[in-house]
C-alpha cells in the first residue's frame, strides 16, 4: 500500500487513467500529487519496466524543461523511474474546463492570453505537450494563474506539424466544451502565443491548424460517402 512520505497517511485517489493513477497526499510535509504508472499485465515484465521507466523519465524531463522555459507547471519533488513514480506539488485550483464558460470575458481573455504565452514558451523550448486541452490546465486559486499539467504525452519536437497539432487540440477542446466563448478564447490564446513565438511562426502554426482541419473534413467526407 502506498503511503505519503513523511506522514505515514494513506494516499487519496484523484484519478485513474489508462497509463497512470493520480494520488493526493503529502511528501515531507508538502501537499503533493503522486503520479504512478501502473504495470500492464499483458506486457512482458522486462519490457513493461523499461517502458514505464523511460516514460517516467521523459515526462519529468519535459516538466523540468517547461519550468525552465517559464511555463507554470507543478514543481517536481521526486522522480523514481524504476517505480514509475513522479511526486509533484499539488496545485490548489480549478480545471479551466470547469470554469471557463462562467468567467467574465475580460478575465477569460487574460487567462487565455497567459495560456497562449505558456504554449509559446513550451514550443520555444522544443517541446510539444501532446494533450493541450482545457482539461489539462489548472487555474490556481491562490494566485489566479494557469498551470499546465499532465506531460505524459509530451515530447521533444520543433516540427511545425507537431506544434500545429498542439494548437489544433486546444481549439478542438474550446469548440467541444466552450462553444459559446470559443472565438474570443482562441483569439486571446493566439494573441499570447504570437507574443512569444513571433508573427512569422504564429502565421506558420495558424496555417498548419487550418491545414489539419481541412484534412479532418476530407477524411470525414470520405467516410460519409462510403457509408
Amino acid at each position: 500500500m502506498l503511503t505519503s512520505r513523511g506522514s505515514g497517511s494513506e494516499l487519496e485517489v484523484l484519478a485513474v487513467g489508462a497509463e497512470a493513477v493520480l494520488l493526493k497526499g503529502y511528501f515531507l510535509g508538502i501537499k503533493s500529487v503522486y503520479k504512478v504508472r501502473v504495470p500492464k499485465p499483458y506486457r512482458n515484465p522486462k519490457l513493461d519496466l523499461k517502458v514505464r521507466r523511460e516514460r517516467t523519465s521523459a515526462e519529468a524531463k519535459h516538466m523540468i524543461s517547461a519550468r525552465r522555459g517559464g511555463v507554470n507547471s507543478p514543481y517536481i519533488l521526486l522522480v523514481d523511474p524504476d517505480a514509475g513514480v513522479i511526486v509533484m506539488e499539488y496545485i490548489e485550483g480549478d480545471l479551466l474546463r470547469n470554469i471557463l464558460n462562467s468567467l467574465p470575458e475580460c478575465r477569460a481573455c487574460t487567462l487565455l492570453e497567459h495560456i497562449g504565452i505558456m504554449a509559446g514558451r513550451l514550443h520555444n523550448e522544443g517541446i510539444v505537450h501532446g494533450d493541450l486541452t482545457t482539461s489539462n490546465i489548472i487555474v490556481c486559486r491562490r494566485i489566479g494563474k494557469p498551470y499546465l499539467i499532465d506531460f505524459g504525452l509530451a515530447r521533444a519536437s520543433e516540427d511545425i506539424e507537431d506544434r500545429g497539432v498542439d494548437v489544433h487540440l486546444f481549439l478542438r477542446s474550446l469548440e467541444s466544451v466552450h462553444f459559446r466563448v470559443k472565438d474570443m478564447a482562441f483569439r486571446c490564446f493566439l494573441n499570447g502565443y504570437g507574443k512569444v513565438v513571433g508573427e512569422e511562426n504564429l502565421t506558420k502554426v495558424v496555417n498548419k491548424v487550418k491545414e489539419i482541419r481541412l484534412r479532418g473534413r476530407y477524411v470525414e467526407e470520405r467516410r460519409r460517402r462510403h457509408h
